[in-house]
């Protein structure tokens, strides 16, 4: 199960957490962005808090509370995304990389949960 925890949540800190704050800027990621309605200062904000909450689920040492609100934000942006993207364009391949990323952080908050249960 710590291994579950582990790999789901390394690879939430990786895709979510570290990837938005070095693409935000990038003329692909911009596009995403104006395509789906939002404004260009969102994609700052977003990779901010994502950096923020993916820290909160990767450093051990973060109090729990915290943990829960960083699982509850990326829940809600995963949601967001689904709905977003299915409402431009309607169900198509890349209307799946969001329920995927929800299905794995699901998986990691369950595996947390499982694993310091004790704690």
């Amino acid at each position: 199960m710590k291994i579950l925890f582990w790999v789901t949540t390394g690879f939430l800190f990786l895709m979510q957490g570290l990837m938005p704050i070095f693409t935000y800027k990038m003329p692909d990621s911009q596009a995403a962005m104006a395509h789906l309605g939002y404004p260009v200062y969102f994609g700052l904000m977003l990779a901010l808090f994502k950096l923020a909450g993916g820290l909160a689920l990767i450093v051990p040492q973060v109090p729990r509370r915290i943990k829960e609100w960083a699982y509850a934000g990326f829940g809600l942006d995963f949601i967001a995304a689904i709905y977003s993207m299915i409402a431009v364009d309607g169900m198509v391949a890349t209307s799946f990389f969001p329920i995927i990323a929800f299905l794995v952080l699901t998986a990691s908050y369950i595996s947390y949960h499982k694993v310091y249960a004790a704690n």
